[in-house]
């Protein structure tokens, strides 16, 4: 609660001043507090929310458990890890640095990181890693990442050479391709530049000055108190997150935090404390693609698809958590949703809820179709499970979520449940609603492939690269799946 709330004499009087109504006021924290319940009812958000305007705090309020195990309720000081949400801190200190001279914008990363690959380091400059405009493969999508390193600690130079380093995917400065690499990049520059580790920079240059006591670098064998526990959500449930080793996501998503330290960095920011206003007007100036220095900053939509605002906004997800900050400094609005539970629709919950801030009627969450099909599936048949879509699609079609994610969600549950033919189905279902989708047709190959059927396998992960020639995945596995058989000697 905000001191404005202490005392309705001044609440009333500064409401008259402005022009506002307390009835509106109130009535406009009430919706915000109803849209946030009824996405935690619906299983698509479990976390803390924040939402602030010119005047304060509007709603600060926790949904759910940040330990599902232990029935241990969130509350708005718990910590999470805030993945993406990091990049904007990333760029700060490196926008301090180049307020100090000791950076350049324009400096080359074979001159900042003297080690680093010449031929290409030589053509990439900072703003270029700080845009993503760099060219550099993000790590995330390389194909060994996942299976053989994510869980193990690499040292740093060890990681740059094998999952930062690669070949470029275009000039840099000529397109945008979002790249984790680039901003593990920015962390070891930050580190060999202050001779500090990127934890105890951002520290002392951010978190310390703001206030941000519940912040930091998240290491995963230390105790931290009110650390939430990090979920993923499942048609058929709620699952522990997979393990990550925190090392890897490093300055490009490495952080933890509060939605009351979030929102002390926003409050940070409508200041001159951490930067200049020319550097910080450089930071928040959108390159290609609407991205900035950490932060993406364009014309949004609200939910009545007509009203657009410039918004500044984040969004992360890690292993466990889905994360999102947005802010609109000429109004001084705010919106934090952090979420333990990896899938979570944070994206929609802030879009409702920057609508009601503009006047807007918010958009009502809709159910999950996967977890509709996936009741069906857990006690009857796939094809009563497929019949079950088809009628809620036809009569029911505003009250579920149908996109080609939820029917993925279903397919690879099967995979993994060791129901091979079922999830063939199931993914052949999501190519005929969705038939230029390219991850459709790609996971429909993945089934068919488990269920050792290679024609069409191969048949599947063709359309899946005629629909998305980037798909370096579905290229790899049709080459091999072409490739003649060898004869025996």
């Amino acid at each position: 609660m905000t001191q404005r709330w202490m005392c309705i004499r001044v609440v009333v009087g500064l409401a008259l001043v402005l022009g506002v109504s307390p009835a509106l006021a109130a009535g406009k924290k009430e919706s915000i507090e109803k849209l946030a319940a009824r996405y935690h009812e619906y299983r698509q958000f479990n976390g803390a929310v924040l939402v602030g305007d010119e005047k304060g705090i509007v709603l600060k309020k926790a949904y759910g458990l940040a330990n599902f195990e232990w029935q241990v309720p969130v509350a708005p000081d718990t910590k999470f890890r805030i993945a993406s949400v990091s990049k904007q801190f990333t760029a700060m200190v490196i926008m301090q640095l180049v307020a100090e001279g000791k950076l350049g914008l324009e400096d080359s990363l074979g001159k900042l990181l003297p080690d680093y690959r010449q031929d290409t380091g030589a053509r990439i400059t900072l703003t270029h890693l700080l845009n993503h405009t760099s060219g550099i493969p993000n790590f995330t999508s390389h194909p060994e990442f996942g299976a053989k390193a994510a869980r193990n600690p690499i040292p740093a130079a060890e990681f740059i050479q094998q999952f930062a380093s690669g070949d470029l995917e275009f000039e840099p400065g000529t397109k945008y391709a979002y790249s984790n690499s680039g901003y593990y990049l920015l962390g070891s520059i930050i580190e060999r530049v202050t001779g500090k580790t990127y934890a105890q920079a951002v520290k002392e240059r951010i978190f310390d000055p703001v206030g941000m006591k519940d912040s930091g670098y998240d290491v995963s064998a230390e105790v931290l108190p009110k650390r939430a526990s990090g979920y993923a959500a499942q048609p058929d449930g709620i699952r522990n997150a997979a393990y990550i080793e925190m090392s890897h996501p490093f300055a490009a998503g490495g952080l933890y935090s509060t939605v009351e330290d979030l929102y002390r960095w926003d409050r940070a920011l409508a200041t001159d404390k951490l930067l200049s206003p020319e550097l910080k007007q450089r930071m928040f100036t959108p390159a290609l693609q609407g991205y900035a220095f950490g932060w993406e900053v364009q014309p949004v939509k609200l939910d009545d698809g007509k009203t657009e605002v410039v918004l500044q906004s984040h969004r992360g997800g890690v292993e466990g958590f889905s994360t999102l900050i947005s802010r609109s400094p000429d109004k001084k609005l705010a919106v934090i949703v952090l979420s333990n539970v990896r899938g979570s629709n944070v994206q929609g919950l802030a879009s409702g809820l920057l609508s009601i801030l503009h006047g807007v009627k918010p958009q009502a969450p809709r159910r999950s179709i996967a977890e509709a099909v996936m009741t069906v599936l857990s006690k009857g048949t796939v094809a009563e499970a497929i019949a079950t879509y088809r009628t809620l699609k036809a009569t029911k079609a505003d009250e579920y979520r149908f996109n080609p994610g939820e029917l993925n969600r279903v397919g690879y549950g099967l995979l993994k449940g060791g129901r091979p033919a079922d999830a063939v189905e199931v993914f052949k279902l999501n190519v005929e609603m969705y038939p230029q989708d390219g991850n459709a047709h790609d996971s429909l190959g993945e089934a068919y492939l488990t269920r050792g059927d290679k024609v069409l396998a191969a048949e599947s992960y063709r359309r899946a690269l005629e629909l998305d020639p980037k798909n370096t995945g579905a290229a790899k596995v049709l080459q091999e799946l072409e490739q003649p058989a060898t004869k025996a000697p």
